[in-house]
């Protein structure tokens, strides 16, 4: 589409040359020379400054698009940036919770077995006619396995409490950055 206008002032320039020469004396002296030149000259000039501008019309064009392909290319690096974050927050809570999980059936299980045992003991205590002694232990035992049990459910809904209050935090965040990168 360019080189239209190109051709365009190329073209008209070269009617104005022939348009001059043909009506140019038949004797070609200095003054008839001048008589030519200053006009091809000014139109010269003219051509030069009218495809300055084309050029200089068609080069901001050209910036424009390409601040504005990186400006694009420039939020679409931002929205799977914050993607592959938020995927890898997700991922790495997801392992944690179930490093957790783990950590905590190991312990609820030596916990379990150690209560068991406690329990067996003042069974055997009660057993064998040591009915103090052994209802000592089985009292001790369970009052410590509800102990442990209420300690392990204030715990879980302090975690949860926590875990609510960062989901509405990042929820809120990321609200906010979607309106700033909107902008």
């Amino acid at each position: 589409m360019q080189i239209l206008k190109f051709l365009f002032g190329i073209v008209l320039a070269q009617i104005a040359t022939y348009f001059l020469i043909v009506l140019a004396p038949n004797e070609l002296n200095f003054t008839a020379f001048l008589g030519i030149a200053i006009p091809l000259i000014f139109i010269a000039l003219i051509v030069a400054f009218w495809f300055n501008s084309i050029a200089g019309h068609h080069s901001k064009d050209a910036v424009y698009k390409v601040k504005d392909d990186f400006a694009n290319e420039r939020d679409k690096l931002r929205t799977n940036a914050q993607r592959a974050k938020d995927r890898v927050v997700k991922a790495a809570q997801k392992d944690i919770a179930k490093e957790t999980a783990k950590a905590h059936a190991k312990a609820n299980f030596k916990v379990g077995a150690s209560f068991a045992g406690l329990l067996g003991v003042g069974a055997l205590f009660v057993f064998a006619q040591m009915l103090t002694a052994g209802l000592l232990a089985i009292s001790a035992t369970v009052g410590a396995m509800g102990g442990y049990y209420w300690r392990g459910k204030r715990i879980e809904n302090n975690r949860l409490k926590e875990i609510e209050n960062r989901s509405e935090i990042k929820v809120i965040e990321s609200k906010r950055n979607r309106k700033s990168i909107s902008k």
